[in-house]
């Protein structure tokens, strides 16, 4: 069986695309922006780059620094279209399948060629790409027509299943599964809630992650209850580091900065997830964090925002977590950071219920033997 996946590259892509290593399936990736060299994430599969450039000429890197008016208008002359691009890669491979990961980014830049084969088109809908088209610039025609298309549906959460049968989706849905494909973490946390002292906060201030209004809130807390804690902020935007760094309040606390585009080792992350009292990240959109998942399963107590109902999926609120109900409300986000710091033995029946349940739900080696069989399952429909 040929599947040609069609991504961005995204850690969560090469993730998911890695636990078919072995499963005697033949897989393809076009980089849909054709982005660097070849990744040696997934040195496995067949990856098609290198397609957007008619000419790589002389200097060209050269002149894109130093005369960026004419290095557009010549690119316009000297650059591919991705969809003429992806037609020549269909029929020089001839899938079986074609896996598209995101709509936005993946889907409609191909859909003048998939609407017209009869291959099985899949699609998974991560993070916001379904529940907020509307702001990320998609129309009603656009979502209607590329959903129309879609034979096969993967969402990172239940609301998303919904609201693309709202949206003209007619095909046969595969299940919810976490964008990664699941969380390959070695060992669960086994630190004692008493001897947790970081709180770690994503630190995303988009527009959509609300970082600033979480950073806003723990100035409400009272600082008695603070000052035991170091305070880490992952993915931090440029906005955050500025506000740590000009907020007298956070000068008596300790807070360590990791930027948002400086690499963090994800085991390194886990690891001070599993050091961690309290994990919280809030937003105005979103689907199924990954990092949500990632945190229950080291430990840490989980604050987060609920945009159309998804983390309610996996968090009941105050039992194994606290719901955002309104990403800007510095009170409520206050209350539930203090309320949270101050019950110990709440932590610790959330801390035994989530590590249990992201076990039983959302680890790799259950879910691997699952989405390889959800290929054989689109293979044999289509041959029935």
């Amino acid at each position: 069986m040929k599947i040609l996946t069609v991504a961005i590259p995204n850690h969560h892509f090469f993730q998911w695309v890695n636990q078919l290593e072995g499963a005697g399936y033949e897989v393809y990736w076009f980089d849909i922006t054709d982005s660097g060299p070849s990744s040696q994430k997934i040195p496995w599969v067949t990856q098609i780059k290198g397609w957007r450039l008619r000419y790589d000429f002389p200097l060209r890197s050269r002149v894109k620094k130093y005369f960026p008016k004419a290095y557009k208008y010549i690119q316009k002359l000297n650059e591919n279209a991705v969809d003429i691009a992806f037609a020549k890669a269909l029929k020089t491979i001839n899938p079986d399948i074609i896996h598209c990961f995101e709509m936005q980014l993946s889907g409609l830049p191909i859909y003048s060629i998939v609407k017209d084969i009869n291959v099985p088109l899949i699609y998974s809908s991560w993070g916001s790409d379904l529940y907020d088209y509307e702001r990320l610039g998609m129309s009603n025609s656009e979502v209607n027509n590329f959903l129309g298309r879609v034979d096969f549906l993967v969402t990172d959460c239940n609301r998303d299943k919904e609201i693309a049968r709202q949206n003209g989706f007619k095909g046969h849905f595969l299940g919810v599964f976490p964008g990664n494909g699941g969380l390959s973490i070695k060992e669960q946390s086994s630190i004692a809630t008493s001897s947790r002292k970081n709180i770690i906060i994503k630190g995303y201030d988009d527009g959509v992650g609300q970082a600033v209004v979480v950073l806003k809130a723990l100035e409400l807390v009272p600082y008695d209850i603070l000052k035991i804690f170091k305070i880490l902020i992952y993915s931090a935007d440029k906005i955050v580091e500025k506000y740590v760094n000009k907020a007298t309040f956070f000068k008596n606390l300790e807070v360590r900065l990791y930027p948002r585009y400086r690499f963090v080792n994800n085991e390194e992350l886990l690891k001070m997830m599993g050091e961690s009292a309290i994990h919280i990240a809030s937003s105005l959109s979103d689907g199924m964090p990954n990092a949500l998942l990632e945190a229950m399963a080291m430990g840490a107590f989980p604050i987060q925002s609920n945009p159309g109902g998804a983390t309610q999926e996996v968090i009941t609120d105050g039992k194994n977590g606290f719901l955002i109900k309104n990403p800007l409300d510095t009170i409520e986000i206050a209350h539930h950071i203090e309320a949270a710091l101050v019950n110990e033995s709440l932590r610790t029946r959330a801390q035994k219920m989530n590590t249990t349940f992201i076990q039983d739900h959302y680890s790799r080696s259950t879910l691997q033997p699952k989405i390889i069989a959800l290929y054989k399952e689109v293979y044999n429909k289509q041959l029935s």
